[in-house]
Order: C-alpha cells, then structure tokens, then sequence
C-alpha cells in the first residue's frame, strides 16, 4: 500500500465514466483514496451485468497520461498552534497519556519524526504546500482528506494511540501522509498543526457554500493555507458562515501528465528527502523501543482506600456512574451548594459526562482530584444535606 495519485486520477476517471453512461440502478458513486464504492439496486440491475458494464468501463477509460481534472486553489487561514488544540493536548495529557511521545506539542513531534531541523520548518512546509483534497467526509461533515501534490512536502506522523476523546471542531492535522480538517468536535488521532474556518455551514447559503450544499470543499480542491492569530481566526469563525468573510480561490487544471513530469524532474530531491524522513521515523520508533513508549496498556482503574471509606453520619455519597477519570473538579470542602449544582466532570468513552448535585447542602469531602481514574460507583464527594 502507497501513496499513489495516479490511482486517485483513475478513480475519478472511472466515476465520471459512470455519471456519463447513466446507468439504470446504479443509485450512487462515493469515489475513495483509491476505491469507488458502487451504490446499486439489485431489483433494477444485477450484480453481473453491473459488473459486465465495469469490465467495459476498464477498456473504454482515457490514457492515463490524458487524464485532466478542474481543480480550485481554496486559500485557508490558519492560526499556527492554535490555543484550541493546546488545550485538547493537556486534556489528553490528564486524561488518556500522559506520557504520550506526540506530547506535550504535536509539532515538535512532526519536526522529530520527519527529520527536520526546527519547528520553523514544519510551519515552513505546511503554509509552502498544495494540499490536494482526494476525499470529502473523513472524520464527519465534508472534512477533507487531503496530501500534499509534492512528495517534498509530505510530512508523515503516526496517529495519537490511544484516540483523544476530544478534539476542536475545525483542528487542522496530520495523521499518516494526509491531512485532515476536522468537520466537528469529536474524538481523534491526527497530529495538531492548527486550526481554521468551517468545513460545514449548519445555517444558510453563502458565496462560499452555495449551489444547495452545506460543505466547502470539492474533490481534487488544492488547500493553500495563510497565517492569521488565534484572535483574527475567532473572528473570522463568526463572520464565515453568515457570509461575511468570503475565502479567496483561483480556478486552474491538475493534468497527470505535467505532475508525473514534475516528479521526474525532481526525483533525486524528492528521493533525498524522503530517505531522511524514513531514517528519523525509524530513529523515533527505536526511542520508544528502548524507552517502553512503543507499545501502551492503560492501568487499571483501583479504588482508593479513601473512596472506599464509610460515610459519616447524616450525610450521602455522591458516585461516579461510569469508570473514566475526572477531567474537571467544581467543588471544594466547605462550599454551599444548591441541586442542580455541577460538582465535576468525568471523562469516559470520549464522552464529557457532569456529575450534578441531586439537592442542596454542604461538601464534606472530596474524594477526587482532577486527573484521576475513577471506577464506576467509586464515592467521589460527600455531601451534607440541609
């Protein structure tokens, strides 16, 4: 399995044969990296003749050296380590792995496994590169996934092991040799760079999303990404999906045979510059061989002595309803609360889960700290009701 363009080039050549030849029960077409799903309704078409019409589809595809795609260069703003996804990092740090080797930056990380020799570099590489969008949808709503078009530029990582429960909507990130923007917050593993605009509008139509559909981008877009603050992105964040900030982007042609020119006359560079990033890769892996950080097993959850001890008299156990560990902490000995109250949060399952006060009164104790693992029924504070 590698990294090849031409066979994303074939799969689209084969989906727009499709489209042409409108073939009746053939439902929908879902192009991949390097698959095209055929959606079809057997009650309208049989599998055979379906797969008789593929076989002349084979024959009757143009020369792959004339395939020719419309492209767009869609210019991103980017704010370069985003506060956001700082905080996603520490949140994984507490929560999931601390000692993670992608932590506590994932760009520095980037720089280590890919040779370079500064974080400058990185940053460098990733506002310098066309980031071409070989699929729509990875990781929910219209997030591209996308690869740079020169093999010099393409920086590799390994994803977080385990997942993050949390990610920004709209993180920018690497994971393997692709790029994604994240359409939603969710879970996730690629390495953070930063973050942008919206990929989806939930609201309305706009300049950038028009034509009756809610996301962004098209296949075979060329991602061209420009530096704004992490203040300047918040604002453009708001004004995006009213329509008042419109992205700038430039209409141009991807033709295969001029790219697999570019990569003859580049060849001994882009054999240059892949050789040192496979040494560093390795390089990396042999340090967590040695360190023990190749592999991970998370601890087991173990009820401390504290939690497990007898409630006082007169006052009620408050337990976490599912093993995870605690994220945030609300509450302190001595403070008055009402029902409703938030008293912490626990983290489980990729989930952000309150534990609410169920009635009025005193905290007695706390019987947690954030960033601890909880199991499920461990007693976590103890309340003195009114």
């Amino acid at each position: 399995l590698v990294l090849d363009l031409e066979l994303r080039f074939r799969v689209h050549a084969l989906m727009d044969w499709l489209q042409q030849q409108r073939v009746r029960g053939v439902r929908e077409l879902t192009p991949g990296i390097r698959s095209l799903q055929v959606h079809f309704d057997s009650s309208v078409i049989s599998q055979k003749v379906l797969l008789d019409i593929l076989r002349r589809a084979e024959q009757e595809l143009p020369a792959i050296d004339d395939i020719e795609v419309p492209s767009r260069i869609v210019h991103l703003p980017l704010s370069w380590d985003d506060p956001a996804t700082r905080v996603a990092i520490d949140k994984y740090m507490q929560s999931v792995r601390k000692d993670a080797p992608w932590c506590p930056s994932n760009i520095e990380f980037i720089r280590r496994v890919n040779g370079l020799d500064s974080i400058e570099d990185v940053q460098r590489i990733v506002f310098t590169a066309n980031y071409l969008v070989m699929g729509l949808g990875d990781v929910y709503l219209g997030a591209p996934v996308a690869t740079p078009l020169d093999p010099r530029h393409r920086l590799v990582t390994t994803k977080y092991n385990p997942a993050r429960t949390w990610t920004p909507e709209n993180a920018v990130g690497i994971g393997g040799a692709y790029l994604c923007v994240y359409g939603m917050e969710g879970p996730g593993g690629y390495q953070f760079v930063g973050r942008t605009v919206q990929m989806w509008n939930r609201y309305r139509q706009t300049p950038d999303f028009n034509g009756g559909k809610q996301w962004l981008l098209r296949f075979f877009d060329q991602l061209k990404f420009y530096p704004v603050s992490a203040d300047e992105l918040l604002q453009l964040r708001e004004d995006f999906p009213r329509g008042k900030f419109q992205l700038r982007s430039e209409q141009t042609t991807l033709k295969l045979r001029e790219y697999r020119q570019f990569l003859t006359d580049h060849s001994e560079s882009i054999a240059s510059f892949k050789a040192r990033q496979q040494e560093a890769f390795d390089a990396e892996r042999e340090r967590w061989r040695a360190s023990g950080q190749l592999t991970f097993d998370a601890e087991p959850t173990v009820v401390s002595d504290m939690a497990a001890a007898a409630i006082p008299a007169g006052c009620e156990a408050i337990a976490s309803p599912v093993t995870g560990s605690v994220w945030k902490q609300s509450s302190a000995v001595g403070q008055k609360i009402a029902a409703g109250d938030e008293l912490l949060i626990i983290e489980a399952m990729k989930m952000e889960i309150p534990i609410l006060a169920d009635q009025s009164g005193e905290i007695v104790e706390v019987r947690c700290a954030a960033g601890h693992a909880v199991a499920a029924g461990e007693v976590l504070v103890v309340l003195r009701p009114n």
